[in-house]
């Protein structure tokens, strides 16, 4: 095994133990009560029923990550490829149309504030994460699958700017460059 094939391999295991202590930390978090994204669940649910509607076959909802969580708190599903490329992240109002055939039809209505940050894609118990800024934010398998995004790639991700939020849409994969061996400190500081 080359030297580089050995750095490579090191890194890899070094991202996924980091992440696995991420992910430890975040679950006890959540088991302690000092998780923000439950804040950030129930801002949806609350924005949800006071922007939400239904209008015969036009409902209108709130995006949680995920699904659309509707004015009666009903989960809607949304087809992942839709939210990928559309860059939806959790607070983003939605309008579903139920069409007469039965047909789902999703378009985004209220796009919530938004910032961009950079960070390293991971893989960790069957979900797809991104570490970024001392934080790991899920992502739907669709969005690594449309940008041919690679465990380890550096990708800029769009978060809420004003909530904290477990869920992240890829914007973008940064093209590999030389400096790309060396970690970022400051991309996967915890």
């Amino acid at each position: 095994m080359s030297k580089s094939s050995k750095i490579a391999l090191l890194k890899e295991l070094l991202e996924s133990a980091e992440a696995s202590v991420r992910s430890a930390k975040q679950i006890l978090s959540e088991v302690i009560g000092e998780d923000g994204g439950k804040e950030l669940s129930k801002a949806i649910e609350k924005a949800a029923v006071s922007k939400g509607k239904v209008e015969g076959n036009i409902i209108e909802g709130v995006f949680d990550g995920q699904n659309m969580i509707g004015p009666d708190k009903k989960v809607y599903s949304v087809p992942a490829n839709y939210a990928s490329k559309s860059k939806l992240i959790p607070g983003d109002i939605l309008k579903l149309t139920i069409t007469d055939d039965g047909s789902f039809i999703y378009k985004q209505i209220g796009p919530i504030e938004r910032k961009k940050i950079i960070g390293i894609l991971t893989y960790d118990d069957g979900q797809y994460r991104v570490i970024a800024q001392a934080k790991s934010y899920k992502v739907l398998l669709a969005s690594v699958t449309y940008f041919k995004a690679e465990i380890g790639d550096r990708v800029t991700i769009i978060v809420p700017e004003m909530e904290e939020s477990d869920w992240a849409a890829i914007e973008n994969v940064l093209p590999k460059t030389d400096e790309d061996d060396e970690f970022s400190e400051k991309d996967l500081a915890i």
